[in-house]
């Protein structure tokens, strides 16, 4: 359902979140060694997501991407509006165009089900929900 692209951005935004407390900063190469993606990729990304809004970024020595206060109570919803769009959540699940009610596909009844409970979840859900289990060491962004 999600992207790629938005799945490591959640995980990079989960990340920033857990040093929130220490008030340290990211840089880019962390953040994609951290959560195993491409710099490249990482980097596209949070360009994406300052600019949205949902994370900070300062320049120069001390800088780097950081996460307030404000930015870790938003919902995940943010970070998949941000790189997915809300549309994830009108598509169908084999990818036709002309997909609905009155003109299904033949996963169309469950599929719906299964994306409406996603959605409530991103909706639900903020980047510290995310970010606590991470934190107590039950849960993890790598593989």
């Amino acid at each position: 359902m999600l992207s790629l692209t938005c799945k490591t951005a959640i995980k990079a935004v989960i990340y920033l979140a857990a040093r929130f407390e220490s008030g340290e900063k990211s840089g880019m190469k962390e953040i994609a060694e951290v959560i195993e993606a491409s710099e490249h990729t990482v980097g596209k990304i949070m360009q994406i997501l300052v600019k949205e809004d949902v994370i900070k970024s300062l320049k120069g020595p001390s800088g780097g991407f950081f996460i307030t206060a404000r930015q870790k109570s938003q919902p995940v919803m943010n970070v998949v509006d941000a790189i997915d769009g809300k549309e994830l959540f009108k598509q169908c699940g084999l990818g036709l165009s002309k997909c609905s009610s009155s003109h299904p596909c033949p996963i169309h009844d469950e599929y719906k089900v299964v994306r409406d409970l996603f959605e409530n979840m991103c909706r639900k859900n903020t980047i510290n929900d995310l970010c606590k289990p991470v934190n107590k060491g039950l849960a993890y962004l790598i593989g």
